[in-house]
Order: C-alpha cells, then sequence, then structure tokens
C-alpha cells in the first residue's frame, strides 16, 4: 500500500464521521492495555472485556489507555462511546492515512501523526498511524499494531523518574509525542551518516549501485518531510493552546518540543539539499566521462581520415596510377601516413585536446 496517499475507496460516497477503517490490518485481533498511575501507585492492565473502561474515569488517578489494532471499529466505537469522543475524531483514528493533525474540542485534545522505524532489511521507513486523545484525567493512544517507540516512557513511568507521575495526562501528552520526535532525530542521525558517506563515494566513482542509494535515500526524505512538515503544525498549535487541559507547566516543555521538530525539519532540508547536490555530481560526471570517451574517439576519427583517404586513393584499380612502378613508392607512403599522424597529434597536444 502507497505510503504518501492511502486509498480511500472504500469512504467514497460516505457521510463525514463515517466510521470506515482506512488501510491495511496489521492484527488478527485488537487488544488494549491500560497504565492507571498517580503519584503514589501504578497498575498495568490487559483488558479483555471493553465494558469496564468506564472505571477508569476517575478523577484520582491518570489513566493511559492503549488500544493495539484499528481494525475493529465495533471496539473503537464503543471507546468514542465510553469517553464521548465525536464522530470525526473516531474517522480520523480509523483513517491511516489521516495527515498529522492538532484538534481541540471542548472536553478533549485529538492529535494524529505518523510513527517511524526502519526496515534494517531494505533500509527504508516503515510508518505507523499514531493518534492520541487526552482530557483532564485520561490519555488514548491508538496504534496500529503492538510495538512502538515508548518503553522509555512506560520505564520512567513504572520506575517514578522524573517528574511524570506527579503531572496530568497533558504532560504524558507532551512525553509520547517528545519519543516519537526523537526518534525522528535518530532516524536523521542514521540516514546522515550514509548520505555524508556517500558525498566520497559519488566523486571517487560512478556506478549503479550508488544511484539506487541516492534516490532510496531522496525517497525516504521526502517521505520524512511529508511527515514532519505537518507535524510541526501541530506542535506549534499544541504549545500555544490555551485550552484548560494544558497545565502553566508543561508548556515551557512543549517549547522545546517545538524547537526540536523545527530542527528536524531544517536537517531534512538540508540533507535533500545534499542528496541533490550528489545525483548532480554523478550526472555531471557520468557526462564528463562520455564527453573524454566521445573525444578520444573523434580523435582517432579525425586522425585516420586523411590516412583513409590516402589508402582510398592508392587503393583503387587504376592501370596507370602515378608512382606504382617507383621503386621507394610504398615506404614513402608510409612516410606520408606518419608524418600526417605525427602532425596531427602535435596539433592536438597543442591544442591542449589530449
Amino acid at each position: 500500500m502507497a505510503r504518501f496517499l492511502k486509498s480511500s475507496e472504500s469512504k467514497l460516497g460516505k457521510a463525514p464521521g463515517s466510521l470506515i477503517f482506512v488501510g491495511q490490518q496489521k492484527m488478527e485481533q485488537a487488544a488494549i492495555e491500560v497504565i492507571d498511575y498517580n503519584d503514589a501507585i501504578l497498575e498495568v492492565i490487559s483488558i479483555e472485556n471493553p465494558a469496564i473502561l468506564e472505571q477508569f474515569l476517575t478523577p484520582e488517578k491518570v489513566s493511559w489507555v492503549n488500544v493495539y489494532g484499528l481494525h475493529d471499529t465495533a471496539l473503537i466505537k464503543h471507546i468514542g462511546e465510553v469517553f464521548q469522543l465525536n464522530s470525526l475524531t473516531l474517522e480520523g483514528i480509523l483513517n491511516t492515512g489521516q495527515r498529522p493533525s492538532y484538534v481541540e474540542n471542548e472536553d478533549y485534545t485529538f492529535i494524529s501523526l505518523k510513527m517511524l522505524r526502519i526496515d534494517e532489511v531494505n533500509n527504508n521507513l516503515i510508518s505507523e498511524q499514531f493518534s492520541l486523545v487526552f482530557s483532564k484525567n485520561y490519555l488514548l493512544t491508538f496504534q496500529e499494531e503492538v510495538g512502538d517507540v515508548f518503553e522509555p516512557v512506560r520505564d520512567r513511568l513504572k520506575k517514578k523518574w522524573g517528574r511524570i507521575r506527579q503531572r496530568k495526562s497533558d504532560y504524558l501528552a507532551f512525553a509520547l509525542i517528545d519519543t516519537v520526535v526523537d526518534n525522528y532525530l535518530q532516524i536523521l542521525e542514521r540516514f546522515g551518516d550514509h548520505i555524508e558517506d556517500l558525498e566520497e563515494e559519488v566523486l571517487e566513482k560512478q556506478t549503479k549501485n550508488i544511484l539506487e542509494r541516492i534516490y532510496t535515500y531522496k525517497r525516504e526524505m521526502n517521505y520524512l518531510r511529508k511527515v514532519t512538515r505537518p507535524l510541526k503544525d501541530c506542535v506549534f498549535n499544541f504549545s500555544k493552546s490555551e485550552s484548560p487541559l494544558i497545565s502553566k507547566k508543561t508548556y515551557s516543555f512543549l517549547k522545546d518540543l517545538f524547537e526540536r521538530i523545527v530542527h528536524a525539519t531544517e536537517v531534512i532540508e538540508v540533507y535533500r539539499d545534499i542528496l541533490n547536490d550528489e545525483l548532480n555530481i554523478y550526472h555531471t560526471n557520468i557526462t564528463a566521462r562520455l564527453n573524454d570517451i566521445i573525444r578520444i574517439l573523434t580523435i582517432f576519427t579525425v586522425i585516420f581520415i586523411p590516412v583513409t583517404f590516402l589508402a582510398g586513393i592508392y587503393g583503387t584499380n587504376f592501370e596507370y596510377l602515378p608512382e606504382l612502378k617507383y621503386k621507394y613508392a610504398y615506404p614513402i607512403f608510409w612516410m606520408l601516413i606518419v608524418a600526417i599522424v605525427s602532425g596531427m597529434l602535435f596539433f592536438f597536444k597543442r591544442k591542449k585536446w589530449l
């Protein structure tokens, strides 16, 4: 399935807010995990019966409800009913082609973005839709499959590191987005090392493998650009929000997050420019090599034109051809050829064509 634009054929003609899954099913059965915590206690619970989700709507704790598997529209609809999410929010959650966005509602805030990882075999990016909804005492997250980049956040919660257990769901939402952005920067660092190494290779040799790698990295940088540019707008809106769901203590962290996503977008543009330069160098060197080959072939052609002319004259079958009966005609003929070739090589050398 295409990464840049997901097929939305199943939504054609449907009313806005229709609960239709757009994407590829990656799990057989959806799963729910809840991390319920406050400053004193923490519980990690696997939920098999979605009906009990209502018990996590308590002011004494913050509940992080993580849903794996977006294909189960009945489950998503039930969660929407429990936490009073409107149909447009649920539609955005189910659409894996959803553009990164930030939407404030009266009782909650909805944010969608892309979570990325590198395919070690093909050295390209694998994208996963990630959506989160936070209100005063809960945070809902939705992923396409099990596996993510949030283990450092879970460790901080379990081991009570830092301030995360003392804060509300807005800070947890920041921590998750911050982790996603950190992962973007790690991916950029890894790709950047390969891209910068390519510069030296392009100058030394021009092979099909190098050209394929340049185009691979250009494709991945374009996708990273597509993902990070709208996320920058989301984080900006998040940092400038006046929602009562966001505490004043969180704003300084959101400002730092915005600066880091700006840094990521700038680095992407730099690497895209470097790849364009490498591609230009590759084609310039290929053209220069081709010109050298054509120049040598042209020189040989020009040298042999007069020689071929002389050979053509003396190779004719006329009976009365001058010097045919002369004893030294053949040596003189070769001396003339050598003189013409030597004179032309000398001329080319003076002109610096050789």
